[in-house]
């Protein structure tokens, strides 16, 4: 990997990139006000079953399949990665996460980094949901695969954890824990989704998705989803 692809990497995956990344809990928020989820183990058990049953894991396929469609010109394959992406939310705010994101996304690596790539994405294949934008964005600035799927996932994972420190609320340090201990798992995710088929798309994280109902009608909250 160039330089160059580390530092669109580092500067499209970072907190700071404004896809407002921060304001999604990933219905973490309900799990910890049903009192789900409190400690350390907890919470990165829960990551985990995300990452291996859940909408870490469609995500990293979704992702490996539209960068994989722009490597080959692939318009066809494209479109049922667009389309698949936006029917596999489990609920209305997952649909918010992953499509606000994309969109913001777009915006963003539009105007400061602009590729033949993005403009495949018009308006007229509706919403774009993040995965696929990044994907997207990585294989038309000739980024690999393999890390970008990996930055990817450790991004969302990341983000999972930084909501979970503001919110039971976590140390810093464990929540460095936290990150250090999902390293093995995004790995092996990421190698699973690379090689899967888009027939292998599915999901059974099933608390996680009632979570992110639940937090629908939730009174009081901090994040959006």
């Amino acid at each position: 990997m160039t330089d160059r692809s580390l530092y669109r990497l580092m500067a499209w995956l970072s907190p700071s990139y404004p896809v407002g990344a921060f304001s999604y809990s990933h219905g973490l928020e309900w799990a910890i006000e049903a009192h789900d989820l409190r400690r350390p183990q907890a919470i990165a058990d829960w990551i985990e079953d995300i990452l291996r049953f859940g909408a870490g894991r469609s995500d990293a396929i979704l992702f490996a399949h539209a960068h994989r469609a722009i490597g080959r010109e692939d318009e066809d394959a494209l479109f049922e990665a667009i389309e698949l992406a936006r029917a596999f939310q489990s609920s209305r705010e997952r649909a918010l996460e992953s499509l606000a994101q994309g969109e913001a996304f777009l915006r963003a690596t539009r105007a400061a980094w602009p590729i033949p790539a993005l403009d495949r994405l018009t308006t007229d294949l509706g919403e774009i949901a993040y995965p696929v934008a990044v994907g997207v964005a990585a294989a038309g600035h000739g980024i690999a695969l393999m890390p970008a799927l990996q930055a990817y996932l450790q991004s969302f994972a990341a983000n999972l954890v930084s909501a979970a420190v503001r919110l039971i609320p976590l140390g810093q340090t464990a929540g460095l824990r936290l990150v250090a201990a999902l390293e093995p798992v995004i790995e092996e995710v990421r190698e699973d989704a690379e090689a899967a088929p888009l027939t292998m798309l599915g999901g059974c994280a099933l608390r996680a998705d009632l979570a992110s109902m639940n937090h629908e009608t939730q009174e009081t909250r901090l994040f959006r989803t």
